[in-house]
């Protein structure tokens, strides 16, 4: 009896019947479109996920050529202080519960993001997420280039706005 390779030949031999090489994204679209992907597919990440009291969890779920994913978990109150991602474009999708992003010199705009919702940010793209809701969060974060570098910032509050008791504690 003669095998499938006798049959048909070998197939790594001619390179036309071999699958394709996976194409690794490169756009904005691509990136927010394996966000999706990552997203939908949620028994590949859901067992990952921890939830730490003490400060936001994260966990690198991939690399790619020019890119990293990272899955990262928000109990309330939790939030990531206002920062940029240096020279990296990025990705936010809510995978569970709602966050918040705050943006503006003051962080006075404020844009509510439940699961499903993505925001696509440029190098130099300055906010802080929070989780501001009762209920835990998870979020999934791509970046590319791979994330090297977060400058935190530190916005001076609005003169119209009276500063808080723990505004007060840190400036002193």
């Amino acid at each position: 009896m003669n095998s499938d390779v006798q049959i048909a030949g070998d197939p790594l031999a001619v390179p036309h019947l071999m699958p394709p090489v996976p194409a690794h994204p490169s756009t904005v679209a691509e990136f927010a479109g394996l966000a999706r992907g990552i997203a939908a597919d949620r028994d590949s990440w859901a067992h990952l996920v921890r939830y730490d009291a003490a400060s936001r969890w994260y966990h690198r779920l991939r690399t790619g050529p020019g890119y990293e994913v990272w899955l990262l978990s928000w109990v309330p109150g939790q939030g990531s202080g206002q920062h940029d991602h240096g020279p990296s474009s990025g990705v936010l999708t809510v995978l569970s519960g709602e966050l918040t992003e705050l943006t503006g010199a003051t962080g006075g705009d404020r844009r509510r993001l439940r699961a499903g919702d993505q925001r696509v940010f440029a190098p130099g793209y300055a906010h802080e997420v929070v989780n501001d809701s009762l209920e835990p969060a998870v979020s999934l974060h791509i970046y590319s280039p791979g994330l090297t570098e977060m400058p935190m910032h530190h916005a001076a509050p609005a003169a119209s706005v009276v500063p808080s008791v723990a505004q007060c504690v840190v400036a002193h």
